[in-house]
């Protein structure tokens, strides 16, 4: 087999024929018209502006700024956010479908993408209306880039073992501590910062802050060097006597555990969404890999995984679109489907590009196939916003609960 690089990576036409050929009617059926028009639109950018550029960022470690600003002119990185504040208003089902096509695309990129939504979320859901207007507005046309400060290197997934500080002021607080495994952290110019007032109330102290990465105090480490997501930056954030006004405080002194959990279902749902994607991405660069190898007609042995994968991506995408419908709808999801979701799509984008690496045999390993830089990209996803084994966890929890109502 020819070890080129794929059509679909050089040709938008073909990445557009192929992954229109791998769009299904039962999952279409459950989208609006006006879903299905984001995922064109992001689609066709993506095709032109985003796949092509996958593979460079990934060799070279480069940030992926163009294809973001592509993204934001297109009107995309405010889909769910009212349009005085420069979004379009549409629903989160919308935001997962283009999420999904960002991903097949270039993962790295949708990382950067979906951190500036997680960065203006919290600010929309808890700040003034002063605050969104200052600071929403560039996030979503992406002249600023934003960061969510939550990790810490004694406190992952217990968010309330936080050991940054806000001290009280007259004026308002002093910030000193640190973060680490930020995304989009050496660049960012507004983070959303957890910090607790209170270490004795445990997550009751546990307060959010917009922290302008400009300030005096505060320090942005060197990017890390990772086992995939090349294109977009993870670094430490450092806080040293950083003086935050009063009016930078989201909701009130105590409410960050609120601000956190109401943040992580859109999280929860970005990070479906990528499983989701690079299970697509995976399936169609074997598709179209197998396709040089063998021409229209593959071995059955290939076929038979084929279909496999085709019928748990077609279960995964019906799983992301019926979670992000129930957040449009309803104003109570629990917690355990919110963690089904995530851990089960993100399982999905995972365990496909495995799949996918073996079907392929030795080309799977071949760079320049991309399937080996999905199944790098993936692991991360069972990691962050909440790592799988804690989804099983708040999972299991729901469970016990229903189980003492019968009882």
């Amino acid at each position: 087999m020819s070890v080129e690089p794929l059509a679909l990576d050089t040709d938008p036409k073909a990445y557009l024929a192929l992954h229109d050929l791998l769009d299904e009617p039962a999952a279409d059926a459950a989208l609006t018209d006006r879903e299905r028009e984001v995922r064109t639109l992001t689609r066709e950018v993506v095709s032109r502006e985003v796949a092509p550029r996958a593979a460079g960022l990934d060799a070279t470690h480069a940030f992926a700024h163009d294809s973001v600003q592509a993204l934001a002119r297109a009107g995309l990185m405010g889909l769910v956010f009212p349009a005085h504040l420069g979004g379009t208003g549409d629903t989160n089902v919308a935001y997962a479908v283009a999420m999904e096509e960002v991903t097949a695309g270039c993962a790295a990129t949708s990382l950067v993408f979906m951190t500036q939504m997680h960065a203006a979320y919290p600010i929309l859901l808890a700040g003034s209306d002063e605050l969104a207007q200052r600071y929403i507005p560039g996030l979503l046309d992406g002249s600023v880039y934003g960061a969510l400060g939550i990790t810490e290197p004694h406190a992952g997934s217990d968010v309330a073992s936080l050991r940054t500080t806000a001290r009280p002021t007259g004026d308002g607080y002093l910030l000193d501590g640190a973060k680490t495994f930020i995304t989009t952290g050496d660049r960012a110019g507004v983070i959303i910062c957890f910090a607790t007032v209170d270490k004795s109330l445990g997550r009751r102290g546990i307060s959010a802050f917009v922290v302008d990465g400009g300030w005096d105090g505060v320090g942005h480490g060197r990017p890390f060097e990772k086992m995939g997501m090349h294109g977009s930056s993870t670094a430490e954030l450092f806080f040293d006597g950083v003086r935050i006004p009063a009016d930078h405080l989201l909701g009130e002194e105590g409410q960050g555990w609120r601000v956190v959990m109401n943040s992580v279902v859109k999280s929860r749902i970005s990070a479906a969404a990528q499983g989701v994607g690079l299970a697509r991405a995976a399936y169609a660069r074997t598709l179209a890999a197998l396709t040089r190898l063998h021409g229209s007609r593959l071995p059955d042995e290939h076929t038979f995984a084929l279909a496999e994968l085709r019928g748990r991506i077609l279960q995964g995408r019906l799983l992301l679109h019926a979670v992000a419908r129930q957040v449009d709808t309803a104003t109570d999801i629990p917690t355990g489907q919110i963690g089904m979701m995530k851990q089960a799509c993100t399982d999905l984008g995972f365990t496909a590009a495995v799949e996918a690496t073996r079907i392929l045999g030795p080309y799977g390993d071949l760079a320049v196939l991309g399937v080996e830089r999905c199944l790098r990209d993936a692991k991360v996803t069972q990691i962050y916003d909440g790592t799988n084994e804690i989804q099983r966890l708040l999972i299991g929890r729901e469970i016990t609960r229903a189980m003492g109502e019968l009882t």
